[in-house]
């Protein structure tokens, strides 16, 4: 079930020692054009986000352990394989997701002001960096009869059923997805925001967040993309339905009355926005990756910051001080991704011939789960051992395979299988 919130990792380590200092941050966490970002925890234990194309990848992806250090891990399409469903656009405002055992990523293909011709569409990959096979247009603009149809976020509810949330400045709709995602569903639209015809905010970035009893509708309005003029600002309504009524604080529907502003600008960072889905940290914390502008060198586009997100005595979320921090604590995991199979650890080589297993023990020799990836990330076995576990690896194909062991404190190994 997807409710665009992440939770990661493992109970708080038992075994651990006190930790004396807490370890900090300071924003931007990556100093790189990331407009529009999108984040998943990937079946390998990674985050990754991706974003608009910014001139060096078409839909970038970078990948941390810890929603602080990023560095790059390619991007999702290639000259080859990138989306042309609507001539001379650009890929804009990703949304990554896994659905049904693959990754699905929606993304949106706009000129300025073709507002018409815009729409959004629809890749899958069996991996977070890919390849990913276009499926081409969910829908046009107008073929949906929404002005501007850009900016898609992904929603699974709690009965199963899937949606696709899009708009910018001319409502916000929702529609019913099939169950792979791939495909819309007939006479399904429904609106929840305004558009720019409104007395009202007009919004855009569209992340929908269940929480509690609340279904949290965020979004950003004002200018994205005008630098040191942007306006970009965060904002948010709730509902105890998908469907709405959205409404603000003092309760009343934001079809016809404000939002509540939880993040602008500072004198370090203009035009804050286009957040990210939320991440839980192993505290029961909530995160939030969004753009800005550093004010210091606006020129250098929309880079990556991140902050904690906090909730009232009332159920709504908050910033603190409602900007853009400079230096705060990180968030904290105490399992991070699997080593990517560049580690610096000696290999287990298995050469042609001979009965050859890969002995697995759990740490402490306790109790403990494993699984084993390929080189892409993808896990392609796992199981339950009581004490250590054979793994006959004759089977596998040639390759580069990484084994992580997950025992009963929250600890993790990770070892690189070479096949050859």
């Amino acid at each position: 079930m997807k409710k665009r919130i992440l939770t990661c990792g493992l109970a708080v380590l038992l075994s651990m020692p006190a930790v004396l200092a807490q370890e900090t941050y300071t924003n931007p966490v990556k100093g790189k054009n990331l407009p529009d970002p999108t984040v998943i925890k990937g079946q390998d234990g990674w985050f990754y986000v991706y974003a608009t194309e910014n001139g060096e990848q078409s839909v970038p992806i970078y990948k941390s352990r810890d929603l602080v250090n990023w560095r790059l891990a390619g991007g999702a399409f290639t000259s080859a394989t990138r989306p042309s469903f609507v001539p001379k656009a650009g890929i804009w405002a990703p949304d990554i997701n896994y659905v049904n055992g693959q990754y699905v990523l929606y993304y949106s293909m706009s000129t300025w002001g073709g507002e018409w011709e815009c729409g959004i569409g629809v890749a899958t990959a069996p991996a977070p960096t890919g390849p990913f096979t276009d499926h081409g247009k969910l829908f046009i603009s107008s073929e949906i009869g929404v002005k501007n149809s850009i900016d898609p976020c992904f929603f699974q509810d709690e009965d199963g059923k899937n949606y696709l949330f899009w708009g910018s400045f001319r409502g916000i709709y929702g529609i019913e997805l099939s169950a792979d995602g791939l495909a819309y569903k007939e006479g399904t639209r429904f609106q929840i925001a305004p558009g720019v015809d409104g007395n009202v905010d007009n919004t855009e970035g569209t992340m929908i967040v269940k929480r509690g009893d609340y279904y949290y509708l965020m979004g950003s309005s004002g200018t994205c993309c005008e630098g040191a003029a942007s306006t970009y600002h965060v904002v948010v309504a709730r509902s105890k339905s998908l469907k709405g009524p959205y409404v603000n604080k003092a309760g009343y529907s934001i079809m016809n009355h404000p939002f509540e502003t939880i993040l602008r600008k500072s004198e370090y960072v203009l035009g804050p926005g286009h957040n990210s889905e939320l991440i839980v940290d192993d505290k029961g914390q909530y995160w939030m990756l969004y753009h800005g502008f550093e004010a210091s060198d606006p020129d250098a586009g929309r880079q990556l910051y991140l902050d904690k997100v906090s909730w009232d005595k009332d159920g709504w979320p908050y910033i603190e001080d409602g900007k853009p921090s400079f230096e705060a604590e990180k968030p904290y995991f105490s399992t991070t991704g699997i080593d990517d199979a560049v580690a610096d650890k000696a290999p287990y080589t298995v050469t042609s011939g001979g009965d050859n297993y890969y002995q697995i023990s759990g740490p402490s020799h306790s109790p403990f789960t494993w699984r084993l990836y390929n080189a892409r990330g993808e896990m392609v076995r796992n199981g339950q051992s009581v004490e250590s576990k054979d793994l006959w690896v004759n089977d596998l194909a040639d390759g580069i395979y990484i084994i992580q062991v997950m025992g009963q404190a929250g600890m993790a190994n990770q070892k690189i299988v070479k096949m050859s």
